[in-house]
């Protein structure tokens, strides 16, 4: 009896894992005609294409073929192809490399993972191809405009313990800003509101209610009138610090979303968020040793 393959059984190609769909019950004729219902923005003849190329399977790895009839409550793994990707011309550090842990230092405009136009071109997808770790995953992330830490698990299964710091709040991350200077704004300061989503949807907002984020805010230097801060947040909101700043009258500089304008404005490589993950701490659950990891980069306010 055929055995369903575990969940990203599949083999990694050029470093990007299989993606994953479960199958309702329900009428459609094919696979192919839930495909296309379900992912609306890949057309039919796309699906085609990796159907015959051998690029999406059922959960017992048997191809699915264009006309096969559908099934539900089974899973189907296929590979995600962009015909053009964006080339983001930043390279990424390893900090640190051990049986458990890859601590990468990421430059700015670099998405973490892979979604919407990125594939290759993605934090994690380079580090599977350059250290050979196709199990390689991502223990937090950072968005794609900031700059910094991020930590990845060389062990799906120890992910979770990595994890649980977080949600327990037991790791000190220490990010840095430039933004403009308020004098009439007092420092250290604690910014505790409600975060909420937003329009459009990568959008994020401050809502009266009780408060879900939490950061403490410090003033480093202050040069003319732009600031470096420290900023520590206790919670991991979607853009909290970007959104916090952004309340308080100090947009952290060249953001493109904290406040709005409309039409949002694409990249502009030469004009990075000035926020840095700048280092992250504590103790590791599997080892008992304490750990710290700083960045190299640097924010310039001068």
């Amino acid at each position: 009896m055929s055995r369903p393959l575990p969940r990203g059984g599949l083999p990694t190609r050029h470093g990007v894992s299989p993606s994953c769909v479960g199958l309702p019950a329900g009428a459609w004729p094919t696979f192919t005609d839930f495909l296309v219902e379900r992912f609306p923005a890949i057309s039919r003849a796309t699906w085609l294409q990796r159907m015959a190329a051998g690029l999406v399977v059922d959960e017992f790895g048997g191809p699915v073929t264009a006309e096969r009839a559908y099934t539900g409550h089974m899973r189907l793994y296929y590979y995600r192809a962009l015909d053009t990707e964006p080339r983001i011309p930043f390279e990424a550090a390893v900090l640190f490399q051990d049986a458990h842990l890859v601590v990468a230092d990421k430059p700015h405009f670099l998405p973490v993972t892979p979604s919407g136009p990125y594939l290759q071109e993605t934090l994690l997808v380079r580090l599977k191809n350059q250290l050979g770790l196709d199990s390689l995953i991502p223990i937090h992330r950072i968005d794609r405009e900031t700059a910094g830490v991020v930590l990845f698990s060389v062990n799906p299964s120890e992910r979770d313990a990595y994890q649980a710091l977080f949600r327990a709040h037991a790791v000190v991350k220490q990010y840095q800003a430039i933004a403009p200077w308020r004098p009439e704004l007092r420092f250290p300061l604690q910014r505790r509101t409600r975060i909420v989503g937003d329009e459009p949807f990568f959008r994020q907002r401050e809502v009266a209610g009780e408060p879900n984020s939490d950061t403490r805010i410090d003033l480093l230097e202050i040069v003319g009138g732009r600031a470096r801060y420290l900023l520590s947040p206790v919670t991991g909101k979607k853009h909290q610090l970007r959104v916090h700043m952004n309340a308080l009258g100090i947009p952290i500089l060249n953001d493109r979303i904290y406040p709005p304008v409309a039409p949002t404005p694409g990249d502009d490589h030469a004009l990075p968020l000035q926020l840095l993950a700048q280092s992250i701490a504590f103790t590791d659950p599997l080892t008992g040793a304490p750990r710290r990891f700083e960045s190299r980069l640097r924010l310039l306010l001068r």
